[in-house]
């Protein structure tokens, strides 16, 4: 088998066990073994086969066991692993990623592997190494760095390549993190590997293990076992339940720690994280002058209208706190709040510093920044120290780890005077304060919990979109992650507050399809708080962003009843109306919108817009008129006033100001329109120019004709015989 097939099968498996369709699932899996050669697990699977008969041949013969269902899950999830195991196994045989290609190693060296114990008393002994080599010389501080490091390295490969801890290695992992001799980032190291073993298969004691992790006492070991539960209940949310010390010991965790607040915050940063693609092209993009926008050469409208929302920022200025953009040209302002918030704006800046040699190690991708480390003190020693330079890479919380070893190897390339200006604009960061004060205060920014968890997410995905065999991985920020839809997460998390706080971020964020699947899962709760105004008025937007126009009718109107006459609700409700053809609903709300504002354009124009489609052509020429008046020069009021003179007989009106467009900057439709009106004044020479240079910047002669066509009934009505239609075309 090839590795697709070894794939295909290992899905097909896993989809019938999760369907509870057992019998199949131990039928294809029998034919997976046929090539097997690890005894063990081959009688582990007999066992599962035979246990599985057994309680068949039990109901069969109508035993009752209260155990059942017990049994029943214990027999999916050992099925589960098996599966998992044989895949492994035969993709080590196939697979040249680094990952089976350590995992052959390991196998090959076989019972001379290295043991968690005995890399633990390694690492724990590194401090006082370290300490007795610096009195000696630096050939012996060298080999208790390397000593150290290579401890490093084998544990990281160690535990990502380990698939499935027995009781043993489960308990050295445990005195591993309880150790107060190992250093913190050698332990922050380890619960990487155990999350990225976890992520390339499960094993329900190394989750376990990341929940030993969050409960520490460190910061940085806590939150790095926090964003690890996250990914791993996320990957396998569809297993959990098959694992019954998994609930119980969530539900221990969540009596001693806030683990539901701790989860929201992570689910809110890694959708935060997924988000930097778009902050990045945002950041290329702000450089470049708005391009104009592009307008379809002849649209079906009569007006030259864009049938489109009116306003460009059409949300409610009350939902205080969902939408907070800078105003136009203040993007230095907005990228730092971008970054206060969280976002990875460093991305684009650091992803080409990703050569050094340093980062050729996978685990160093994980390894938090670290000034003993060789490669840092070699460097640093070949520069004279600077000691002030890396107390601030150290504790600035606007870099995570990865970028700070960037930062400090290409620093190491700059000249001085440069080295000098970066330090300078990195202590700017707490202004206003001593020098030790600010690294106080960064050093305070840089150990919370948040800042801490925010970092670890972007070297996670650093590492997942830059390293250099990323093509092995499964993008763990390719999926959708809904912490909230997990099973096992649902007492804690399956609840409005937290729905609604997700959903107004979605909003902010402009995800308007995640955004309306929470509102209306709010609405289906029993235990939902009292719906406002604001709440439907949240809905309709995300519907009406999406198209969905008829059902942003319904919110707005629920928003309307709860709180009538609120000039938003009435202002959205007027466009849906508009945009789905119903224009006199629309031209209600649109009356009551301009008993607040009279003068205000947009509603003067859309007034206009709704009385012209509903053929009150007098009247639409009043409030165009006014238009006009309200806006100098205004080619929107004077296409409405062409029109609806056009349409009344009123052609040498109509004529003037479609003479005045094109002197303008005419549409495409613009010329079409100002034929008609030549036409039926019976300036046939003008006609034919007019229609010509409207047919010459049309996208394609068919589309020409199209909306000529559909312009017919006018022409009929002003007197153009139907015959002499299709002459004129030819003669075009």
């Amino acid at each position: 088998m090839n590795e697709q097939t070894i794939n295909q099968q290992h899905t097909q498996i896993l989809l019938l066990i999760h369907e509870k369709r057992l019998k199949e699932a131990l039928y294809q899996l029998e034919s997976y073994f046929w090539q097997c050669s690890d005894w063990n697990l081959k009688n582990r699977f007999e066992q599962i086969q035979l246990a599985y008969s057994y309680m068949l041949q039990y109901m069969q013969e109508g035993i009752a066991d209260p155990e059942r269902k017990k049994l029943y899950a214990k027999i999916q999830a050992d099925t589960l692993e098996v599966t998992d195991q044989i895949r492994l196994l035969y993709l080590d045989q196939q697979s040249n990623h680094l990952y089976h290609e350590y995992r052959r190693k390991q196998a090959f060296v076989g019972s001379n592997q290295p043991q968690i114990e005995k890399m633990r008393l390694v690492l724990e002994s590194f401090t006082d190494d370290l300490a007795v080599s610096c009195l000696l010389n630096e050939q012996h501080q060298n080999e208790v760095l390397m000593r150290h490091e290579e401890t490093q390295k084998l544990l990281f490969i160690h535990t990502w390549t380990n698939s499935s801890w027995n009781l043993t290695e489960a308990e050295q992992a445990k005195a591993m993190l309880a150790s107060e001799l190992v250093q913190e980032n050698d332990l922050c190291l380890f619960v990487s590997a155990v999350t990225m073993s976890l992520l390339a298969c499960f094993d329900v004691r190394k989750l376990l293990c990341l929940f030993d992790a969050y409960q520490h006492s460190n910061v940085q070991i806590s939150q790095r076992g926090l964003v690890g539960m996250a990914f791993v209940l996320h990957r396998y949310a569809d297993r959990l339940k098959l694992y019954p010390e998994i609930e119980n010991r969530l539900a221990s965790i969540s009596e001693a720690k806030p683990l539901d607040e701790d989860l929201m915050l992570i689910q809110r940063q890694i959708l935060l994280c997924q988000e930097t693609e778009k902050i990045d092209k945002k950041m290329r993009e702000e450089i470049i002058p708005e391009m104009m926008k592009n307008v379809s050469s002849i649209r079906n409208m009569k007006f030259g209208f864009e049938e489109s929302d009116e306003e460009k920022d059409d949300r409610n200025p009350d939902w205080q706190g969902i939408f907070d953009t800078p105003g136009l040209g203040d993007k230095l302002r907005e990228m730092n709040e971008l970054q206060m918030e969280g976002a990875d704006v460093n991305m684009s800046t650091f992803s080409a510093l990703k050569g050094f040699p340093f980062f050729r190690e996978l685990h160093h991708w994980f390894y938090p920044f670290d000034r003993k480390h060789s490669s840092v003190i070699k460097q640093s020693k070949e520069r004279g120290g600077e000691n002030d330079f890396m107390d601030i890479i150290m504790q600035s919380g606007l870099f995570c780890n990865n970028d700070k070893y960037s930062l400090f190897f290409i620093m190491q390339n700059f000249p001085q005077s440069q080295r000098d200006m970066v330090f300078s604009q990195l202590i700017e960061q707490a202004d206003g304060l001593t020098d030790q004060s600010k690294l106080d205060v960064m050093k305070k920014f840089n150990d919370r919990p948040t800042t801490v968890s925010n970092q670890y997410l972007h070297d996670l995905y650093r590492f997942y979109k830059l390293n250099q065999r990323r093509m092995e991985f499964n993008d763990i920020f390719k999926e959708k992650i809904r912490l909230y839809q997990v099973p096992v997460l649902k007492d804690l998390l399956y609840h409005p507050d937290f729905l609604l706080n997700l959903a107004h971020y979605h909003l902010s964020k402009e995800h308007w399809v995640e955004t309306t699947e929470l509102y209306e899962t709010v609405l289906t709760m029993d235990n939902r708080p009292e719906i406002t105004d604001e709440f439907y008025q949240r809905l309709g937007y995300a519907l009406q962003k999406q198209g969905r126009r008829q059902e942003a009718i319904a919110a707005y109107l629920k928003a309307d009843t709860i709180k009538p006459d609120n000039v938003w609700t009435n202002r959205r409700l007027a466009t849906c109306y508009r945009l789905t053809g119903r224009f006199a609903e629309a031209l209600a709300y649109y009356r009551k919108v301009e008993e607040t504002a009279p003068e205000n354009k947009n509603t003067v124009y859309y007034i206009a817009h709704c009385l012209a489609e509903l053929q009150q052509y007098d009247d639409a020429l009043n409030y165009f008129f006014k238009l006009d008046f309200l806006e100098n020069n205004s080619l929107k009021a004077w296409r409405g006033i062409a029109w609806c003179s056009f349409v009344q007989g009123k052609h040498e009106q109509a004529t003037k100001y479609y003479e005045k467009i094109i002197e303008n900057k005419p549409l495409p439709i613009d010329f079409l329109n100002a034929g008609h009106s030549y036409w039926v004044s019976k300036n046939m020479v003008k006609a034919i120019a007019m229609y010509s240079k409207a047919a010459e910047l049309s996208e394609g002669r068919d589309l020409f004709i199209e909306t000529f066509k559909k312009d017919v009934p006018f022409l009929i009505d002003q007197g153009i015989a139907k015959d002499d239609i299709p002459l004129m075309i030819d003669l075009i």
